[in-house]
């Protein structure tokens, strides 16, 4: 048989099974965390194989034990106490899938003290504490993953940290909340009011009981500012994003957006201008034809403009046990692959080394330009002349005019669709409208993004 004589000389890899497996500790064995078990457990071999070491879950902190006993089963020790497995000594890399930023920081933190990796998919502890938390896992020499943190299934984190590294990142916008945009689509394709389409969603199992973060836009805000913070290299700022949600849109605006060729989407938007960076979400028109109006139900797409590899797009579940799971466990084989790597060489938390990180200044609601959506109810169908004339009055272009379709009794709405412009200046014009006489009632103004530039 014949033997490579170079290769013959060199060490040969070792079978899986020689190395230790990675030891894991959990905190919190809800729907993420029982999803993480499963899959480990069902694609064990598989995932070693991709690891090179195995993964083992070892110890488990959970508030109801007699629940997680009947997920784990035998041999995964279990404590009522987070804090005893962030400091377990025998455990290599902790799991936060708890929730929560409050005693999640703590946990996170003392786990790091003790010199271990976390994995986490908390967005919220990371959009509110992570500057603190990537520090201190810097200082420690230990990483934080959090891939399961945004667009759980979709690798989004990675591409810009890892595939797009070459690149210049212009713009991140996508739908990265799966209960507005499972709303939003039945707003549309039933007709439904808001109210009706969230008791729909709550019924599903894809709104909570109290589903305020996700439909203010919080949740959506979270995952926006982590998404700027690897794209431009600037630290976590969610406190300076401008956070609008879907509560107060109506059924009409949706209609409306369809007769002009859009569709309504709660869009998280991180953009890169001359002058510092628009972080924001919002709901906007997107044109019909557009690969993001075309994401329904609750999926979940991203795009991203980069300098080199033009627009790329990601699409994939946005929420759900297994698909964050799939996302959590990802994280994981990652740090197995760790061992022996000098802290200084792997991929940085947010995609730039801490030296290169800068502050970048975030754009205020005044200074964001785009292009807008407005509906004016008029006396009149005649009054439309009169609402033309006052837009070209405050110099604000408008691209599209017209009356809106519906009922002869009903009040007469005239929808513009702007050029793009100045925030500042939309909001002259729409004090404007409001105080003129041949209108009939509050003007609706949503952004319009077409997402060519």
């Amino acid at each position: 048989m014949y033997r490579d004589p170079v290769s013959s000389f060199l060490p040969q890899p070792s079978h899986p099974a020689a190395i230790r497996p990675l030891r894991v500790g959990m905190i919190g064995i809800g729907t993420v965390g029982a999803g993480t078990f499963r899959v480990l457990a069902r694609n064990q071999d598989l995932i070693a194989a991709r690891a090179g070491r195995g993964i083992e879950v070892t110890v488990v902190a959970a508030r109801n034990l007699a629940r997680a006993q009947g997920i784990v089963g035998e041999g995964v020790a279990l404590t009522a106490d987070p804090m005893q497995v962030a400091t377990d000594p025998d455990v290599d890399v902790v799991v936060e899938v708890a929730g929560g930023t409050g005693p999640a920081r703590d946990w996170v933190l003392a786990a790091i003290a003790h010199g271990k990796h976390v994995v986490t998919a908390n967005k919220a502890l990371l959009a509110v504490h992570g500057p603190e938390i990537f520090a201190a896992a810097s200082a420690h020499g230990v990483a934080v993953m959090y891939e399961g943190a945004v667009a759980v299934s979709i690798p989004i984190v990675k591409a810009l940290r890892e595939g797009l590294t070459a690149n210049r990142i212009e713009w991140v916008a996508g739908i990265v909340n799966g209960t507005t945009n499972f709303i939003l689509s039945k707003m549309r394709d039933e007709g439904l009011d808001f109210g009706d389409a969230l008791a729909q969603a709550q019924a599903l199992g894809y709104a909570e009981a109290d589903p305020a973060f996700d439909i203010e836009g919080v949740d959506a805000a979270h995952k926006t500012a982590l998404l700027a913070a690897n794209a431009f290299g600037m630290p976590v700022r969610f406190a300076d994003a401008q956070v609008e949600g879907i509560t107060a849109l109506q059924r009409l605006d949706v209609a409306c957006a369809e007769q002009l060729g859009f569709r309504v989407k709660l869009l998280g938007v991180a953009r890169r201008r001359e002058e510092g960076v628009e972080l924001r979400v919002q709901p906007a028109l997107v044109p019909a034809t557009h690969l993001l109006a075309q994401v329904n139900g609750s999926m979940n797409g991203i795009m991203v403009k980069a300098d080199a590899a033009g627009v790329t797009m990601y699409y994939g579940a946005g929420a759900g046990s297994e698909q964050t799971a799939s996302a959590v466990i990802a994280d994981l084989v990652d740090v197995a692959r760790l061992d022996g790597t000098h802290a200084g060489q792997r991929v940085p938390h947010t995609g730039f080394h801490a030296h290169a990180v800068r502050e970048l200044p975030v754009l205020p609601r005044a200074a964001v330009r785009s292009a807008h959506y407005l509906r004016v109810p008029v006396q009149a169908t005649t009054d439309i002349a009169a609402v033309a004339e006052l837009l070209a009055a405050q110099r604000l272009p408008v691209r599209q005019l017209v009356l809106a379709n519906g009922p002869a009794e009903a009040a007469p709405q005239v929808l513009v669709i702007t050029e793009s412009a100045l925030q500042s200046a939309v909001d002259l014009a729409l004090h404007a409208l409001q105080t003129s006489p041949v209108v009939a009632g509050p003007v609706i103004a949503l952004r319009v993004e077409t997402l060519d530039d």
